[in-house]
């Protein structure tokens, strides 16, 4: 009688070649990136004439420092709907970065937002009944506020000197959002602060290619 041999296990590599490509991207999240400020590259550095909070800083750099700030609180990436409207339990999207920085710069962008749409409605069309708990959270808002509000500006990257810290940046058709950073990649572009997904989490990174730029911002007041 022949005796019975279970076959040879096929060594499934694509799981080791999968795994090992998820940790280098969670250590991606962590490595340092070699940044440059304007100065150090020739780049005019444009300042804002105001200063909503009379902080002794002007609106475009207390937007990054307060987008900064956010982000270091460490939140977890998670949609969820808020009664009041804002997070409350160390989650968020991308667009938390955004009220946030204008929080820290003087702005209440949620009274704006929810103001603009009660007086303005044919402007949000794609809104079919406000909802102040949730309408200023939503990327697609945002980016029709910020067109009616605020400087529009280049989506292309060819001069560097167009790209300053404290811009709002619009990804995809309203995917993402972001708000530029005060540090460059050697090119002059900025980095962005923004809140991404599960992997990327809340960074400060050389991001800014990642996607399609559809909307490029400025704002003064």
């Amino acid at each position: 009688m022949k005796r019975y041999t279970k076959p040879p296990r096929r060594k499934k590599w694509w799981l080791l070649v999968l795994g090992a490509a998820l940790v280098l991207a969670a250590m991606w999240r962590f490595l340092p990136q070699r940044w440059y400020t304007a100065e150090e590259l020739g780049i005019p550095r444009l300042q804002s004439a105001l200063d909503a909070d009379s902080d002794g800083t002007e609106d475009w750099t207390d937007l990054v420092l307060g987008a900064r700030s956010y982000i270091a609180t460490d939140p977890h990436y998670q949609s969820k709907y808020y009664a009041g409207g804002y997070p409350d339990d160390g989650l968020g999207v991308c667009t938390d970065v955004i009220w946030q920085a204008f929080r820290a710069a003087g702005y209440e962008l949620k009274e704006l937002v929810d103001a603009d749409i009660a007086e303005n409605r044919d402007a949000y069309p794609f809104i079919q009944t406000q909802d102040r708990n949730i309408d200023f959270r939503r990327v697609e808002t945002l980016d029709a506020f910020f067109r009616r509000h605020a400087q529009v500006l280049t989506n292309a990257f060819d001069d560097p000197a167009q790209w300053q810290g404290g811009d709002i940046v619009i990804f995809g058709d309203c995917d993402h959002i972001a708000i530029c950073s005060d540090r460059r990649n050697r090119s002059g572009i900025p980095f962005i602060i923004h809140h991404g997904n599960p992997i990327d989490e809340a960074v400060e990174r050389n991001q800014i290619y990642y996607k399609e730029v559809t909307g490029h911002f400025r704002w003064n007041g």
